[in-house]
């Protein structure tokens, strides 16, 4: 009768361990399941040779390589050699349409030597018929959308381009995502996506994060707008010869006066100037010092005659001054210098020409963007660094889809990897007590270059988050002063100003900030290394000898 009862139980034991084994199944597998909704999904598990088609451009001489990234067991592409131009190709087996319906591109890239100068987008070709070969692929091979990280100088930017052809010309044109996002600083694992919907938005996403929003028909959002302006300048209109531009002219009936001295000096003597009591007009500023003696090896016909180095007179420092006394001058009061006419307004004056304004042959309208369908996803970089792993790479009509793709296959690997950085940080803070405080400035630093109204000296900033990146003590600094030009642009903003507020006069001002607050950290940072080194003494030696304060 007992066995009975345990047959029961049994089975619902082992039904409740099919069910949860059937459910961490589901969710392991999760990416694979949702590829049936991928329209594209590479996830470079296998080798990619003989299915992406390498450029036989010879300048494309990169080499591709199937490699695992960097303390994981997960494949990716990678950039191997440094300095090189690479290009690679993958067609589609079917085109895909951007003109109906959502569509989500996305791809994970890991810099894992960092980037100073060099691309890792992707672009998005048109089919072959547009001109282009797979084993011709280059720079020149027509795309409808290139998208993700370049970084080179002053250019820190996740791309968005696409071309679109203006159906008035027949010419297609590049048009630029405006305030695009910044690359992210560290050499962890991102992961790029951009949303394409019906309604003209597109969506920027890093790491899941919405970064940017835009609408493909706004001419806030792309640089050259998708629709042309109404008017154009009549290019054949040529400004009259009789246009006066001169707002201000020298007033012709002004005359120089008659005691206007043109050749009176700027300075003359001060008459009234005595010489000081106790002056010693006989005695040198400078004398031999009476305390040299002549180097034994001194060869006078090799060394020439030797004589004694000099010092200042020491009887000159308790008298007013030494040596022939001469007058002071001083700013003479007849000084007018060249003449030159008063300024009026000019009767003849017009304003500032300007053509005037003609229908623009190549405008037009549309409700959405007449995109080009993707045949094939290119790689095609110039890049400075090697160690560029490309993983990943999707296209999908839901943004679910891509969301699912983030959570099973980038974001394990991005937690492992940001739990190691945080760990190495961590000890690094434990010598120096500062590393992990500077990555988070960092990447502070980072979010406010990015914000609109300071995309006109986002460059300027950009280069000085760089500089403490190289130097770690400029961090307190450049993060106080970068702020007090934040909020002194905010205020101009908000309360107005008669003059635009200018990098000529913010970057002295911040450099500057930068160099007191450097001094002041290092002063504290001194002060703190001493008290630690004191505190430590008290457990054994009774002094200790600090490094000097350089």
């Amino acid at each position: 009768m007992g066995e009975r009862k345990g047959i029961p139980m049994a089975l619902g034991l082992l039904a409740m361990i099919l069910f949860f084994i059937a459910s961490s199944s589901s969710h392991l597998v999760r990416a694979s399941d949702d590829a049936d909704d991928a329209i594209f999904y590479e996830s470079f598990d296998e080798d990619f040779d003989g299915r992406w088609i390498v450029s036989d451009k010879e300048d494309y001489n990169g080499v591709w390589k199937h490699a695992k990234s960097d303390g994981h067991d997960d494949y990716g592409l990678l950039v191997s050699e440094q300095a090189r131009k690479y290009a690679i190709v993958k067609e589609l087996a079917e085109s895909v349409s951007l003109k109906d319906g959502t569509v989500v591109l996305q791809f994970e890239t890991r810099l894992q030597n960092g980037l100073e100068c060099g691309g890792a987008y992707i672009k998005y070709l048109r089919p072959q018929e547009s001109g282009w070969k797979p084993k011709e692929f280059d720079n020149e091979s027509p795309y409808s959308i290139m998208f993700g990280p370049d970084k080179c100088g002053a250019t820190n930017k996740v791309h968005f381009i696409f071309k679109h052809k203006n159906p008035k010309s027949g010419e297609y044109v590049e048009h630029h995502l405006k305030y695009p996002p910044s690359v992210p600083s560290d050499k962890l694992t991102h992961v790029y996506t951009a949303i394409l919907k019906p309604d003209n938005e597109l969506q920027i996403l890093i790491d899941g994060e919405e970064k940017k929003k835009a609408n493909f028909l706004s001419s806030e959002d792309f640089e050259p707008p998708l629709i042309p302006s109404k008017t154009i300048p009549d290019p054949d209109d040529k400004k009259p010869e009789d246009w006066d531009e001169r707002a201000k002219i020298p007033d012709p009936s002004a005359v120089k006066p008659d005691d206007w001295d043109e050749d009176a000096p700027m300075e003359i003597l001060d008459e009234e100037a005595e010489k000081p009591e106790g002056w010693l007009d006989d005695e040198p500023e400078e004398i031999d010092d009476p305390e040299a003696t002549k180097p034994e090896d001194w060869d006078d016909e090799e060394d020439g005659e030797w004589e004694a180095p000099k010092i200042e007179n020491p009887k000159c420092e308790a008298a007013p001054g030494c040596g022939e006394w001469k007058r002071p001058t001083k700013r003479n009061p007849a000084y007018k210098g060249k003449w030159s006419a008063p300024y009026i307004d000019n009767p003849s004056y017009k304003g500032i020409w300007k053509p005037r304004e003609i229908p623009n042959p190549e405008y037009f309208e549309l409700a959405k963007p007449d995109f080009e369908p993707i045949a094939a996803i290119g790689i095609e970089i110039w890049t400075m660094q090697d160690g560029i792993l490309f993983d990943n790479v999707l296209i999908a009509n839901d943004d679910k889809v891509a969301e699912s793709y983030r959570e099973t296959t980038w974001k394990p690997k991005f937690t492992v990897e940001k739990d190691k950085l945080k760990a190495e940080e961590e000890a690094a803070t434990g010598s120096d007590g500062i590393s992990g405080f500077q990555k988070k400035v960092f990447d502070l630093l980072y979010k406010i270059a990015d914000i609109p109204f300071l995309s006109e000296h986002k460059s300027k900033i950009f280069d000085l988050i760089e500089k403490a990146e190289k130097q770690p003590n400029l961090t307190i600094g450049i993060l106080v002063a970068v702020v007090v030009v934040f909020v002194s642009i905010f205020f101009r903003l908000i309360f107005g100003g008669k003059k635009p507020v200018s990098s000529e006069i913010i970057f002295p001002t911040l450099i500057q900030s930068i160099s007191f607050m450097e001094l002041l950290f290092l002063m504290i940072a001194f002060k703190s290394r001493n008290q630690a080194s004191s505190c430590a003494g008290k457990g054994g030696e009774e002094t200790r000898t600090h490094r000097s304060f350089q």
